[in-house]
């Protein structure tokens, strides 16, 4: 659009009702520039309907608060909102009408998105109430203890857009970040002060307005239960105060760790650990851990050049996936990490230190990779370093086939080291992290001294065969256990809506699968020991 053009918007965004004229003569009430729920509009009736004649309506159900942005979130959010109501819930969706958390819109445009989104989301009145968070901006200003856990959140947002940890506080982005989650904050902070919902649901709970939101109903003690979804088709991880992607799995190994691991559990886990090492997919998940087969122990030795020396493994995450984000446990970020010990490695001729770059670099990456990091520390990188790149065809289960020693942040390649026997340094809150076996280091001085004392005598740091066993056990109950049952994955909403549409769902075949996650989200404590 040219400069002229721009500025003509500008203006007459600033002036009553010029967007909404041209909204409803130009566009006559249709989507405009970018923001569409044309997939919502199609079905909104039919969801309405069947929610409607759920025979549990009359139940006697809860003031339920739930928020949702752009359009694949406000179609999820609406669904689930829905659901509820079909359930007997008082359901207030509350949504912003963004289409792209990283572009800026003007405010011609933001009025004509916030008119469209208001009449399609008219249509799920009476069951579901639901109101923009634009119209509730009474307040100038947070107050100072929420707009500090607000800016957090703003800075989480950059890293993970950027793909990187150190970033500008006065860049357009963060200050776009900053100004998007402050009017989330205030608009939520207004509407839940005045409605005091009984529980507040939210996506993700870490980024974005979700974050922001988060915020806020902490702020006010409210409950406030997140969801978001994973590797696997009709599961969802859940969480009660406290973000899900923390990924908390304290109460639920505490409560399942002293439970019989049996023969068929340890056969189901084995096969999913083999389905991932052979690049293969395994029942309902849907996505491939590797490029390739695993090739053998010998065949990756001969590839990479390795001889007999100690092999130390780190696998990496992706900076500034959203699973590493204040992920801290005495590092100042993973990037610090990973210079330091790629440092330290130099220096030791006697090991062979293997950097396997995560693969959804080549998938994910939007800032630098974990081998500019490499480059960056060592301009010349010593015979004894091999950095393997995410496009390598190097499958990373052949390299813990050989590795005496792994190292990870956060990725579950480290959890599953663990499971074939291999000693594993844990330098990231991962939800593995402390469960009893793994090597969980709270310092710097921790872990240097780790890795002299493994280096000098790998024996120091072997697992035994009832921590490798535990690690089979948890990995069973992480993967089977912790996900609970819930029809519609996010990312194929429309395949999972196909199968079960809302009418199958609020069944008796379809509470008698999801009637009990449907409980937790709407606040009913999680209590692992009677979890299904």
């Amino acid at each position: 659009m040219s400069n002229r053009k721009q500025n003509i918007k500008r203006i007459l965004g600033g002036l009553p009702l010029t967007a909404e004229i041209d909204w409803y003569l130009r566009h006559h009430g249709e989507a405009v520039r970018g923001f569409s729920l044309e997939r919502l509009e199609e079905v909104l009736d039919t969801w309405v309907s069947q929610a409607a004649a759920s025979p549990y309506r009359e139940e006697d159900g809860k003031r339920v608060f739930i928020f949702g942005t752009q359009r694949y979130w406000i179609d999820h959010a609406v669904l689930l909102g829905l659901a509820l109501a079909g359930l007997g819930h008082k359901v207030t969706f509350a949504y912003l009408p963004f289409a792209d958390w990283r572009k800026p819109v003007d405010e011609f445009d933001l009025r004509q998105h916030a008119l469209y989104a208001r009449k399609v989301l008219a249509g799920t009145e009476p069951l579901v109430h639901s109101v923009s968070l634009l119209d509730y901006q009474q307040m100038d200003a947070l107050p100072p203890e929420l707009a500090l856990a607000v800016d957090g959140v703003s800075l989480r947002d950059v890293q993970y857009t950027q793909q990187q940890e150190d970033v500008d506080k006065k860049g357009a982005l963060y200050k776009l970040r900053r100004k998007r989650n402050q009017q989330a904050a205030r608009g939520a902070l207004a509407w839940m002060q005045e409605h005091k919902p009984d529980v507040v649901i939210l996506p993700n709970g870490s980024i974005m307005e979700f974050g922001a939101i988060y915020e806020v109903a902490q702020y006010l003690s409210l409950p406030t239960v997140t969801y978001e979804f994973g590797e696997q088709r009709e599961r969802v991880w859940l969480s009660q105060q406290n973000p899900v992607m923390l990924q908390e799995t304290d109460a639920m190994w505490a409560a399942r760790k002293d439970l019989t691991f049996t023969e068929a559990q340890y056969e189901q886990i084995k096969e999913l650990f083999a389905v991932r090492q052979g690049a293969g997919l395994f029942q309902n998940f849907y996505r491939r851990w590797q490029n390739l087969p695993a090739e053998g122990e010998d065949q990756v030795r001969a590839k990479l050049g390795l001889d007999e020396r100690p092999i130390v493994l780190l696998a990496t995450n992706v900076i500034g996936d959203s699973l590493t984000l204040g992920r801290q446990a005495f590092t100042d970020s993973m990037t610090e990490w990973l210079k330091r010990t790629v440092a330290y490695f130099a220096s030791k001729p006697e090991a062979q230190f293997v950097v396997r770059i995560h693969p959804g670099e080549l998938q994910m990456q939007a800032g630098p990779s974990v081998a500019e990091v490499v480059d960056e520390v060592l301009p010349e990188v010593p015979k004894n370093i091999h950095v393997i790149a995410p496009g390598d065809e190097v499958n990373t289960y052949d390299l813990v086939a050989i590795a005496d020693l792994g190292m990870v942040y956060t990725t579950t390649v480290g959890m599953e080291m663990a499971m074939s026997g291999v000693p594993v340094i844990v330098v990231g809150k991962t939800h593995y992290r402390g469960k009893g076996f793994t090597l969980d280091p709270s310092s710097w001085n921790e872990y240097l001294d780790l890795l002299d004392s493994a280096l000098a005598d790998l024996s120091t740091v072997q697992m035994s065969k009832e921590q490798v066993d535990t690690a089979w056990h948890y990995a069973y109950r992480f993967f089977f256990d912790y996900p609970r049952p819930f029809p519609w994955h996010l990312v194929h909403l429309w395949n999972a809506v196909a199968e079960w549409p809302l009418a199958r769902v609020l069944s008796e075949e379809g509470l008698t699968q999801y009637r009990q996650t449907f409980q937790y989200l709407t606040g009913k404590t999680l209590d692992w020991t009677q979890v299904d």
